[in-house]
């Protein structure tokens, strides 16, 4: 694959939470149907409680929510994850999002809910992540592995990123093909992983995950989740395709 995103997706200006012809052709499908939750539900619940994820102008909205304690990740003890119905092996996931100010959220992957669920706090997907954050005003933004696009904690984007500010979208994308992986942000791949390497090995050692169960970073048919972060975050035109 270049290192151009490929013209399959339509433009931010274009149709939402919709199928071209050329997608429906390539194998897509919609994750989000603009209207409702269906084929989402919150991490070890039964269906979406309620108060935290809505719909909101074809949107998938985490809403405001009070600071509570968190973890030393900065996660919050309480809560939830927005985690898909179904789980994929290979696929190429794409979505648009927009993050408040000073905001802060994710996209998870290779996630299995029963084994998130057995460390605390159980709410919570316990995977890799694409990094959402509002570079500029978020006081996680110290390190470039922590910023948008990034695999969090682990791979920094590179030189060509191009973020949108807190309040514009920006339409991202992961590819996950066997042990290969990568993020794009507006186009433009940022991000590429091979797990197993010497280079992919080094950047787990030092980070956070380096201190989890040893189930953690074995490949998995997994879920996809949305990250329940306390800052508001908006996410549209949230759409899949299994890779053969």
């Amino acid at each position: 694959m270049s290192a151009v995103m490929s013209a399959l997706t339509p433009s931010i200006a274009g149709a939402q939470n919709a199928l071209t012809p050329a997608e429906r052709k390539a194998g897509w499908q919609l994750l989000f149907d603009g209207r409702t939750l269906n084929g989402w539900h919150g991490l070890r619940f039964h269906g979406v409680p309620a108060g935290l994820w809505t719909v909101e102008n074809g949107a998938i909205k985490h809403g405001v929510k009070k600071k509570g304690a968190l973890q030393a990740d900065g996660q919050p003890l309480e809560g939830f994850d927005l985690v898909s119905d179904s789980s994929y092996q290979d696929f190429e996931l794409s979505w648009e999002w927009k993050i408040s100010r000073a905001g802060n959220s994710g996209v998870k992957y290779n996630v299995s809910e029963d084994l998130s669920g057995s460390m605390p706090p159980p709410h919570a997907a316990k995977g890799w992540e694409y990094q959402i954050i509002d570079d500029a005003r978020n006081e996680d933004n110290k390190l470039a592995t922590h910023r948008s696009g990034a695999l969090y904690d682990m791979i920094a984007p590179n030189a060509s990123k191009r973020v949108h500010p807190a309040g514009a979208w920006n339409r991202s994308r992961i590819v996950l093909r066997g042990t290969h992986g990568e993020h794009w942000l507006n186009g433009v791949r940022i991000v590429a992983f091979d797990m197993g390497t010497a280079a992919f090995d080094s950047a787990f050692a030092k980070s956070k995950y380096a201190t989890y169960p040893t189930w953690f970073p074995i490949r998995r048919k997994g879920q996809i989740v949305l990250q329940d972060h306390d800052d508001v975050v908006w996410f549209r035109n949230v759409k899949i395709r299994v890779l053969h």
